[in-house]
């Protein structure tokens, strides 16, 4: 009888990944990323998310996090953000999810509340009179009073109002509500973003709470809110859908969050409800060093992984197939997030199976003719 040669195995990058009942097609995940671009100002996503999206749904990524969308209006960041407070937006949002099922990619939304570092002027374009301008946009402009931990302002910025115990209530509330509106719009995964020096960031780490009461001091004081928005969210959405949660590992400042804190609050997390960690770091203050290097924070969700026994993405200057396949084969991460290099190649994803020799079948139709011949 003839020999037959075994398949080789599926690279690890192009292996399913089960998530709460969710199976995702591949490891290979879109990091959400801020466009800034609802003109209309009124958070809700228009054509360019839905080609922005879409577009990297139709490049073979497993699951796609739509970017940070704000649980309520002063929860922007800038007046351009999308958001899912209102069923205006959501109904929008379903239009975009619809498409990214049908290209067979899962869709995800994070829940987000900028804090301190709301009210800002985007990233890109100008005032509406041809200048470009950076930090607080002021209340006569048409920003908005910012709430946070404590009255300490990020550097540069406005100083906050410190949430008292009714604000906090609200958020929680408005974070639970958002969810229910994102899982209506049809999202499978939902992120809760306290990372990046964001408010539920602001609360975590010591730089920016200098509280004094059960929401300040203490790690079990300064991670209360996160936990009571994870627990909220779970119970206002159900045992179904995967909840994840982004954290900045690290401040990169002395005195400022750490690794240990991080991988704690996962553990109480995780018991809260949530199913996986985002693993980033930085942007809750200015002036520090980051040791930016191709994937420079991916030791910090080994880290996480292995403290508090978790499963964990990993994202940082991942730019090569090469790369991604190595992190998830050494075991540092359960899956890779990608940025700027899907901005750079949306068909990062398809481009990734043929180098690392995996067999798909999710080319797009339309695209067949393109594809890499077998290698």
């Amino acid at each position: 009888m003839p020999l037959t040669q075994p398949a080789p195995a599926q690279p690890l990058a192009f292996r399913p990944l089960t998530v709460r009942g969710l199976t995702l097609r591949n490891r290979l995940w879109v990091a959400p990323m801020c466009q800034y671009s609802i003109l209309k100002q009124d958070g809700v996503p228009e054509d360019w998310h839905l080609v922005h999206l879409g577009g990297l749904a139709a490049g073979g990524a497993g699951l796609i996090i739509a970017e940070a969308s704000a649980v309520s209006p002063e929860g922007r960041i800038t007046a351009r953000d999308t958001g899912i407070w209102n069923p205006e937006q959501a109904d929008a949002w379903a239009r975009i999810v619809r498409f990214l099922h049908g290209q067979g990619a899962a869709a995800g939304i994070q829940l987000a509340h900028a804090g301190r570092k709301a009210s800002t002027w985007p990233a890109w374009g100008t005032d509406g009179h041809g200048a470009v301008r950076h930090g607080t946009v002021p209340v006569a402009e048409g920003g908005w009073p910012t709430l946070s931990a404590s009255t300490i302002p990020f550097p540069g910025y406005a100083a906050p109002v410190a949430l008292d115990a009714s604000g906090i209530d609200t958020v929680v509330e408005d974070f639970a509500a958002a969810a229910v509106r994102a899982i209506d719009a049809g999202f499978d995964v939902l992120e809760i973003h306290a990372a990046h020096g964001y408010l539920l960031h602001q609360f975590l780490s010591p730089l920016s709470n200098d509280r004094t009461d059960e929401y300040g001091g203490s790690l079990e004081n300064r991670a209360r809110l996160l936990l009571r928005v994870v627990a909220a969210v779970r119970a206002a959405v159900g045992d179904t859908h995967p909840l994840f949660v982004r954290f900045s590992a690290t401040d990169w400042a002395p005195g400022g969050w750490t690794p240990e804190e991080t991988a704690t609050v996962a553990g109480w997390s995780r018991d809260a409800g949530a199913d996986f960690f985002d693993i980033s770091s930085g942007g809750n203050v200015t002036g520090v060093q980051i040791p930016l290097s191709p994937g420079y924070q991916v030791p910090l969700a080994a880290f996480v992984k292995a403290e508090a026994d978790v499963p964990v993405n990993a994202v940082g200057l991942i730019t090569t197939p090469a790369q991604a396949e190595e992190i998830l084969a050494s075991g540092q991460a359960d899956a890779v997030m990608l940025g700027r290099e899907l901005l750079r190649d949306t068909h990062f994803p398809l481009r990734a199976a043929h180098e690392l020799g995996a067999t798909i079948g999710y080319w797009p139709p339309q695209y067949l003719r393109a594809r890499w011949p077998e290698a």
